[in-house]
């Protein structure tokens, strides 16, 4: 007997546990809540967080390949410590590789539906873990974001060098910024998205450099790093 056809929609591939734990742990190194420079055990990791020690073994892996911990041989793991200078680099390459690839895609047109549907939905998903107080959520929805917006660019090797660079960062103050502070800084994602599909590629790009210089500013509790033009003539 042939099946009829129907409207059901086809299941979505559901995130992974291994996946879980490394969005939980990446956040909880970039906002502070792991210290730099202590050790953390896979066990006790896990107990933390109601999993075994095995995802929390391979979320390591993955953390380790993106500089954020160190393996140490019989005892576990180490955030790997990012000084001021190294956060100032950060923060200045980022700018001048990020904004000028978004002023790029902005004058290239408005972006095609459902890249602006799936861009929007993650811009609304900052919005709500923000007002939630969701720092895990928020990470990961910011992260999302602007992987995808920078893939518009056309460049894969651009999007995999700045999301490597914004895993190195550390928002050490992310955790004590006030409800409306957070709040403003996740609707800047929507805001750069109306400036793109209104051709303000100038103004986008200017947001932009704002929205990054946030990470060493604001978020890292330290004067802000200079950016753009003054980062690569200074």
């Amino acid at each position: 007997m042939n099946d009829h056809e129907t409207s059901i929609r086809p299941l979505e591939p559901r995130q992974s546990l291994r996946e879980t734990v490394t969005e939980r742990l990446r956040a909880a190194i970039i906002s502070g809540e792991m210290s730099e420079g202590e050790m953390y055990s896979a066990p006790g990791l896990a107990a933390q967080l109601g999993v075994s020690a095995t995802p929390v073994r391979e979320a390591m892996v993955d953390l380790s390949a993106e500089g954020m911990v160190e393996s140490v041989k019989n005892r576990g793991y180490r955030v790997t410590v990012v000084s001021d200078a190294e956060l100032d680099e950060l923060a200045q390459l980022r700018a001048m590789i990020e904004a000028p690839a978004v002023r790029q895609v902005a004058e290239a047109g408005p972006l095609a539906e459902p890249v602006q549907r799936e861009l929007a939905g993650h811009a609304d998903d900052i919005v709500t873990a923000a007002r939630a107080g969701d720092l895990t959520g928020y990470l990961g929805a910011d992260r999302a974001f602007h992987a995808l917006l920078l893939e518009q660019f056309g460049n894969r090797q651009l999007v995999h060098l700045a999301t490597a660079l914004r895993s190195r960062t550390r928002m050490y103050g992310l955790r004590n910024l006030a409800d409306e502070q957070l709040v403003a800084s996740a609707l800047e994602h929507q805001q750069l998205l109306d400036l793109i599909q209104a051709d303000e590629p100038a103004a986008a790009e200017d947001l932009l450099r704002r929205h990054i210089g946030h990470a060493r500013g604001l978020w890292a509790g330290t004067a802000a790093a200079p950016t753009g033009a003054d980062a690569a003539n200074g």
